[in-house]
């Protein structure tokens, strides 16, 4: 009876950990569909953005645990005209892909730089950036920002 009891409390405590570690996984899954993005329009991103922003959050930095890289990661679509303002990455790093259309992306020292469909911009931990829609079609980036390791 002793062995069972043992062997039950085992099994259920072995139930208990696995059911913990399956709610961690469906916390953070692996794949996100846009059909469950979180999608909201911004004004003055970046602070001193101008025009109105479509973002597509996938993964909003909300969510990210102190221990992931990852913090965030968001379709940006910028109509003509509109910017993501200057601002200063003192926590994280900041990724723009450029997806389509074409911009002007612009350093803490206001270097302007054209960028284009398939260009990477990277402001790292410090590093001031902005970014500018200077066509007259959506300005598309794929924005990954990430925590970096100590």
């Amino acid at each position: 009876m002793r062995k069972l009891l043992i062997a039950s409390v085992t099994a259920l405590s072995c139930l208990a950990c696995a059911g913990s570690a399956f709610a961690a996984d469906d916390a953070f899954p692996q794949v996100y569909h846009k059909s469950d993005f979180i999608v909201k329009d911004r004004d003055k991103l970046g602070g001193t953005g101008e025009g109105i922003v479509h973002c597509e959050y996938a993964f909003p930095r909300d969510k990210a645990t102190a221990d992931q890289a990852i913090a965030e990661i968001a379709w940006l679509t910028l109509p003509a005209g509109a910017s993501i303002g200057l601002h200063k990455h003192d926590k994280n790093e900041d990724s723009y892909v450029i997806v389509s259309g074409k911009g002007v992306f612009i350093d803490g020292d206001n270097k302007e730089t054209p960028v284009t469909a398939g260009d990477v911009t990277i402001a790292r931990l410090g590093d001031s950036h902005s970014i500018k829609n200077t066509g007259t079609e959506p300005f598309v980036l794929l924005d990954i920002v990430t925590t970096p390791k100590k």
